[in-house]
């Protein structure tokens, strides 16, 4: 069996900045200008710092494309220079001042890294339309506390679907890191959104407790 090679759908545009054609820059801004931004402010959670992180990505793809091997989608190897600088921007910003205080915030996890406390499951009411917009709310809001490195593996991987491998690749570190900071992260929001729903869990228990008024 016979396998067909895989052809990259931005071929064209590849060749076009390679060889320098007129508008090629043009064309770039105008396929992936738009992508490269919302990553960029997805991880940097700062409209301004994002425009320049997207600028410097598309630049830095214009003119070391002499660089892109093929190896992967060109889309790909865009958005790997787009996160990583976005990650180094989000860490240039916040450095890491917040990280302990973070890291204790954390669920308790065994000595293989997974999470061992039993946690409320509240997912059946995410589906109620009034929770919804608030619970948008509180994840973004906790995304953002995240510190740069978990954070920024997070939105890579949850967000924008990027693999662990590629992940790593970007970032410099483990394929074990990737996974223990996506995990981290996701046991953390998910801490933040149970926080969250707590309270309205507790009225509604007391409601359904309550005994029928005399008539």
């Amino acid at each position: 069996m016979t396998t067909t090679p895989r052809v990259d759908p931005d071929a064209a545009l590849v060749q076009a900045l390679r060889e320098g054609a007129p508008g090629a820059a043009e064309a770039l801004v105008n396929t992936f200008g738009d992508r490269v931004y919302r990553l960029a402010v997805r991880i940097t959670g700062s409209n301004e710092d994002a425009e320049e992180v997207a600028q410097d990505a598309l630049w830095t793809a214009a003119r070391k494309i002499h660089m892109f091997k093929g190896d992967s989608a060109f889309g790909s190897w865009l958005y790997r220079i787009t996160a990583n600088a976005a990650y180094q921007k989000l860490r240039s910003r916040k450095g890491r001042q917040n990280e302990i205080a973070w890291e204790s915030l954390l669920p308790a996890l065994d000595e293989d890294g997974r999470h061992f406390e039993p946690m409320d499951d509240w997912s059946p009411r995410v589906d109620e339309a009034a929770v919804q917009a608030e619970l948008r709310d509180v994840l973004r809001h906790a995304i953002d506390t995240l510190p740069p490195d978990y954070r920024t593996a997070f939105v890579m991987h949850d967000m924008e679907g990027m693999s662990n491998p590629e992940i790593a690749e970007t970032l410099g570190i483990s394929l074990p890191a990737v996974k223990s900071r996506v995990h981290r992260s996701r046991l953390f929001l998910r801490q933040r959104l149970g926080d969250y729903m707590a309270p309205t869990q507790e009225q509604s228990s007391t409601r359904r407790g309550a005994s029928p008024s005399p008539r």
